[in-house]
């Protein structure tokens, strides 16, 4: 007659469904009758479960992890009195269950893997919005700087016998030696062309300021344009030249704009 902790030890096998034959047959009979074998089965049987959901759901409780793996390891290899188990079974028994103990390690494994690099992906994302961020509030800081300037002088830009009767303002502080320029009505540009600005000195050849192309409604803007040292402008104009950008004007001026 096998004892209660014969038909305990055997728990874990029967809750991973590998326990067969007439041993299976006892221990159900046992587990009818005892509320502890029950209690204990019942345990068993839910730490499967969360072992299971931990391949696509939230990581189950160490805690029953651990006894669920203490209970697979703990099972005896032994043959009860009566019942007698071939050589092959206890080769299976033994390669079976630390197989499937190892199989339910994996599986954790994977998930914190999978969440691990989800997470440095988010980060990533969210360090590069940051980066983007900070780099346009430098730009807009600098714009509003100039705008506010005390010195800050605004010229406007008038156009050369053209149809479209383009616009354009340039504005530029001495001190801070910078430069924002903003045109409209501007005619579209061919493939491999575009607008330029130049800063036209007291003495010396003109000098390049910008490239820039209109948007769909005609529309342009440099930002961000830095004046040259020892340069001293007594106009700004814009011609058209190739996107790369040119080092003299190659083309018929189009806006023009003295100061003062």
């Amino acid at each position: 007659m096998r004892t209660h902790e014969q038909f305990a030890d055997d728990l874990a096998l029967y809750a991973l469904d590998e326990l067969t034959g007439g041993m299976r047959e006892e221990l159900e009979q046992h587990v009818e009758g005892c509320a502890a074998c029950r209690r204990e089965l019942q345990m068993l049987r839910g730490d499967l479960g969360l072992l299971a959901l931990s391949s696509s759901g939230p990581q189950p409780p160490a805690r029953s992890k651990e006894r669920l793996i203490q209970s697979v390891a703990a099972e005896p290899r032994r043959v009860p009195r009566g019942n007698p188990v071939s050589a092959g079974e206890r080769s299976l028994w033994t390669a079976l269950v630390p197989s499937l103990a190892a199989l339910g390690l994996l599986m954790l494994v994977v998930v914190l893997l999978r969440d691990k690099s989800h997470l440095q992906t988010q980060l990533a994302k969210l360090e590069d919005r940051s980066r983007m961020l900070s780099s346009q509030l430098d730009r807009l800081s600098e714009e509003v700087k100039l705008l506010s300037a005390a010195d800050a002088i605004h010229v406007s830009l008038n156009p050369q016998n053209a149809p479209r009767q383009p616009s354009g303002t340039a504005i530029f502080s001495p001190s801070q030696k910078r430069i924002m320029f903003m045109a409209n009505n501007l005619a579209p540009v061919a493939r491999g062309k575009a607008y330029e600005l130049w800063i036209i000195p007291t003495s010396g050849a003109p000098v390049p300021a910008g490239m820039f192309k209109p948007n769909e409604h005609g529309n342009g803007m440099i930002v961000g344009g830095k004046m040259p040292d020892g340069i001293t402008a007594k106009a700004f104009a814009v011609t058209i030249e190739n996107e790369a950008g040119s080092d003299k004007p190659t083309s018929p001026i189009l806006l023009v704009g003295s100061i003062g």
